[in-house]
């Protein structure tokens, strides 16, 4: 077959230029993938009359140096950090129970339950969760005036402290006789226990949705999908099949059936959108100067394999959207309609970008196909490249 060599030259060097313009834009892009952001994680039960229990997972190093800052001079600062980084749990549980007055404080002033006041139970305890230490802190709440529902805000670690942005606070609650999830933030940040149903419910659906938008690299995976799609019927199946996927997964995993370690989950993350973008360059390059000529990706055993691999990647990707809420309590149909609608959030946006991608595309393909081989390629080669940056990174724990 004869091939158009200078033609394929000329996509070499664009296709290495955009890669490096994306390399060099990752060292800062690549911390909206899962990075300067934090979750705090709130289980709230009731423990007998005009008392309820809290259990706070923190994370470690920011808890930190976010006490630290708002108790200027705290010597927690330099011993809470050397213990970080020697990794040893026991010496970073030990750094903070020695400054348990100035943690509490900054506990205390951040996170209450109306009209309830605090008491420290026992000792800071650390252990590994998202593949970084946490910290819990134990608090009995003494409530006197409760009268039939609790009201609890969050403003942990605010975006104001600059060292992180749009915390959230996760919450699980057994308390007035009712239980659920709640998802608390900047522009929401109390709940009442006495919520109505589809209060809780848009919680969770805005959070599936603000999950998927925040998180780069679920978008760029799907604009591998799309940029690698001919036809309306292979991005629904490509879509479809990594819905279903990451569908078993998410809910397996966020009801604690399904447990696998954040450093294993990331790194396949990245490089399974390095791997979808890498499969249409593929195709591109053996097809050399017929790119345009294309055939409309059938389910051949090409197309099928195609599937396959986006549903084995979808699985992992069910584990990463898990990992944003941090729940494993036992099931309840609470707990698995809170779980459907936060999974629903995150498909409206995922239909909202195809919707408006793919046509776009569409239309340039049918009025300029090699305009349209250009954008898709380029697109391709660009996330190939973001992909491999973020598996070298997450391998190495970065």
């Amino acid at each position: 077959m004869h091939r158009d060599i200078m033609p394929r030259r000329v996509h070499y060097v664009v296709f290495i230029a955009i890669a490096a313009a994306f390399a060099v834009l990752n060292s800062a892009g690549s911390a909206l993938a899962h990075g300067f952001s934090s979750v705090v994680y709130a289980d709230v039960a009731g423990a007998g009359q005009g008392h309820v229990r809290t259990s706070l997972g923190l994370e470690y190093d920011l808890f930190i140096v976010s006490v630290a800052d708002s108790e200027k001079d705290d010597p927690l600062f330099r011993t809470g950090t050397d213990a970080f980084e020697s990794g040893d749990f026991a010496a970073q549980a030990a750094a903070l129970n020695a400054h348990k007055e100035s943690a509490l404080k900054y506990v205390s002033t951040r996170f209450s339950i109306a009209t309830c006041t605090p008491t420290q139970i026992g000792d800071y305890t650390v252990a590994e969760r998202d593949g970084v230490p946490y910290a819990t802190l134990l608090l009995d709440w003494n409530c006197p005036d409760a009268r039939g529902e609790h009201t609890v805000t969050s403003s942990l670690f605010p975006d104001g402290e600059g060292y992180v942005k749009g915390t959230k606070t996760i919450v699980t609650y057994k308390l007035d006789a009712r239980e659920g999830s709640a998802a608390l933030d900047a522009s929401r940040p109390s709940f009442s226990t006495g919520q109505a149903w589809y209060q809780r419910f848009w919680e969770f659906f805005q959070l599936g949705a603000e999950h998927l938008l925040g998180g780069i690299d679920h978008i760029l995976f799907l604009l591998a999908l799309i940029a690698g799609s001919r036809r309306l019927r292979e991005i629904v199946l490509a879509a479809t099949s990594f819905t279903l996927a990451h569908s078993v997964t998410f809910m397996l995993a966020a009801l604690g059936l399904v447990e696998v370690p954040a450093r294993v989950v990331e790194p396949i993350i990245a490089l399974s959108i390095a791997v979808v973008a890498a499969w249409y360059l593929y195709r591109l390059w053996r097809r050399g100067s017929h790119a345009t000529d294309l055939p409309d990706h059938g389910l051949d055993r090409a197309g099928w394999t195609r599937l396959a691999v986006v549903f084995c990647f979808g699985l992992v990707h069910g584990l990463g959207f898990a990992g944003a809420l941090g729940i494993d309590e036992a099931f309840s149909w609470t707990l698995l309609w809170s779980l459907l609608v936060f999974n629903i959030g995150i498909e409206v946006v995922q239909l909202s970008i195809i919707a408006v991608v793919f046509p776009l595309l569409i239309v340039l393909r049918r009025r300029s196909p090699k305009a349209g081989l250009w954008v898709t390629g380029l697109l391709a080669a660009g996330v190939t490249v973001m992909g491999v940056v973020w598996f070298i990174e997450r391998l190495v724990g970065a």
